[in-house]
């Protein structure tokens, strides 16, 4: 008998405890036959957490459907539970061996398949935790009810951030990202198929376009650094690719298919060149070239970002850099308007010149004591030098005061909504430089300015800048944004092929945990605990755009698939050629004519075993 052939008394009752759950305040139930999928299985243990429902054979379940099923208990009133299905089999009832198959399906021996669907519980309303009754009608929840069974009915800020199974938009609440009640996500996969960037700028473009930031949205912005080649240097170009399809996922999500409208690029200065031409290929105009003068890292003390090996610390070398850097921002004097500076009487306008001005004065008897310590011996004064002579490759391009100052050289996330640093030209020395030297930057302006806006910062490669063993000025600078981040108004986007190398405590603090395709290996370590088991397998299967994602309001991982990118990813996806960008006001450069300029000078130093 099918669920819609009930006699009249069980439909009676039926339509009784719909009714009851209504007047109760729980769970609405949708009484559209077509969604009555099965009944509460009786030959499987149902629990108030788990149950299985055997399903009609004219219906489906699949992995990802909401559920919905009441109950009447004494005393209490109708009682709904409501889940997401966690597993789905079918098997012949009636076979002994694993050859009854085919007697079965050559009519010879009698046998019926039938399949049932395992639901982990969501929601019970009202809070009454029993166990659904095997026999009870179960139903595919949809619309209402199905917000209701994944409490997007109690986000007051719901972001959409991709669509279900069904066809139906998934939300995160914006209040475990903003810091309102949590902060920060953190996005693992594996490089490549995980799509963790393409993931981590749509919900970027979703909290700004959906409308949940309100009168915030003014003070709000991005900051993206980029590590992977030019692709990120598009974003305000329309995709060419876009079609019907795409438009319509944006839609069902509330969102329209455009690129992002207020855009900012950043990019090194082209090594050996004195024009300020950003080292970019693919784009030639709307990017900025970025810069510090020797006046600058002097007076703001970077040298410790140039040791930001998480190694470094474990050396003494690290008490002469502070030592260093005290003396270089007390003796250097200003020198014209380019940044050029003059220490005791030495003019410094080149990383190269700074680095021999140190390593002349810590290797002098007569000026080391002064400029690496009383007690610092010959053998640690030694190593310090070593290792800040084989930064001169990685630094040379970005610290100098051999180009013409030009005003917003520094990156800033103050004039445009989102701002791209590309790094991808410079050696990872060289990037945890420019990224510790930023996120410093950016946490004193924000604690200067004080609550009011958000300031989102999406880094990739995480496990590079706060792995999990050593420290560095950099992890320290990621750990304060991890850890205190959020009363500032920081919010941190990480991105990381392994969650098992970065720091306990950043992926600790992240409210929002979204997983895409896994490594088998990695998706058995205990950082993806929080995936239910068949979940961490899927992970190992999931495609690009599929990504399960866990937040503290919703007991169980949601899988989800995110549109394709609105904006353009390369040049060839361009609608348009770009044009300069209306803050920089630079015209295009033109290409070097020397293919060759590019590559190192035969004096650099290697860097030290």
């Amino acid at each position: 008998m099918t669920l819609e052939e009930r006699d009249p008394v069980s439909a009676a009752l039926e339509d009784q405890v719909g009714a009851a759950a209504q007047q109760g305040g729980g769970l609405k139930e949708s009484r559209a036959p077509e969604q009555a999928v099965g009944r509460v299985l009786g030959t499987e243990d149902a629990a108030p957490l788990q149950f299985w429902v055997a399903l009609e054979p004219t219906s489906y379940l699949q992995l990802d459907d909401i559920v919905v099923t009441t109950r009447q208990v004494p005393g209490v009133g109708a009682v709904t539970t409501a889940g997401v299905v966690t597993a789905v089999r079918a098997r012949h009832e009636g076979a002994q061996f694993p050859s009854d198959v085919f007697l079965i399906e050559e009519g010879v021996l009698p046998g019926e398949v039938y399949e049932s669907a395992e639901v982990t519980t969501t929601r019970v309303e009202p809070e009454c935790y029993v166990p659904p009754k095997p026999g009870a009608v179960a139903h595919r929840a949809t619309g209402a009810q199905r917000a209701q069974a994944l409490y997007f009915d109690q986000m007051d800020h719901r972001v959409p951030v991709g669509l279900g199974r069904d066809g139906s938009p998934i939300y995160v609440d914006l209040e475990f990202i903003d810091g309102t009640r949590g902060a920060h996500v953190s996005i693992s996969g594996v490089s490549g198929v995980a799509t963790k960037t393409s993931f981590a700028l749509f919900l970027l473009y979703s909290i700004f376009r959906c409308g949940v930031l309100g009168r915030r949205a003014l003070n709000a912005k991005a900051l993206v650094f980029s590590v992977k080649g030019e692709d990120l240097l598009f974003l305000d170009r329309a995709n060419n690719r876009l079609d019907d399809d795409v438009r319509d996922r944006y839609a069902r999500l509330e969102l329209r298919a455009e690129p992002f409208s207020s855009v900012g690029l950043y990019a090194p200065p082209t090594p050996e060149d004195t024009t300020g031409r950003p080292n970019v290929v693919s784009r030639t105009s709307g990017v900025t070239a970025f810069w510090w003068t020797p006046a600058e890292f002097c007076r703001e003390e970077l040298l410790p970002y140039v040791f930001a090996d998480a190694e470094d610390e474990r050396h003494q070398y690290t008490m002469v850099v502070h030592q260093v850097a005290t003396r270089l921002r007390l003796d250097a004097v200003l020198v014209g308007t380019d940044g050029a500076v003059s220490i005791d009487g030495v003019t410094v306008r080149t990383y190269d010149d700074l680095v021999d001005l140190v390593v002349t004065r810590v290797s002098d008897d007569q000026t080391r004591s002064a400029w690496a310590g009383q007690a610092t011996g010959l053998g640690t004064v030694n190593a310090f030098v070593r290792r800040l002579r084989s930064s001169l490759r990685a630094l040379r391009p970005i610290i100098r005061a051999d180009i013409p100052h030009a005003p917003g050289r520094r990156i800033s996330a103050e004039n445009q909504q989102i701002t791209v640093v590309d790094l991808h030209n410079l050696s990872e020395r060289a990037q945890r430089f420019v990224v510790g030297v930023v996120l410093a930057h950016e946490t004193e302006r924000k604690e200067q300015a004080g609550p009011g806006g958000l300031l989102f910062t999406m880094i990739d490669e995480l496990n590079k800048y706060a792995p999990r063993d050593g420290t560095s000025p950099i992890k320290e600078a990621v750990l304060d944004i991890a850890e205190r981040g959020r009363s500032l108004g920081i919010i941190l986007i990480g991105a990381q092929q392994t969650a098992s190398e970065v720091e306990r405590r950043v992926i600790a603090n992240s409210s929002i945990r979204v997983v895409g395709r896994l490594d088998s290996a990695e998706a058995s370590r205990p950082e993806y605990k929080f995936l239910p088991a068949n979940q961490r397998a899927r992970a190992t299967l999931a495609k690009p755009g599929t990504m399960f994602v866990s937040q503290p309001e919703v007991p169980v991982p949601l899988a989800v698939e995110f549109p394709f990118p609105a904006w353009a990813t390369r040049p060839s996806e361009c609608e348009e050629v770009p044009r300069a960008s209306a803050l920089s006001g630079k015209e295009p450069h033109a290409e070097p004519t020397d293919p060759f300029a590019r590559l190192p000078r035969p004096t650099d130093e290697a860097p030290p075993l």
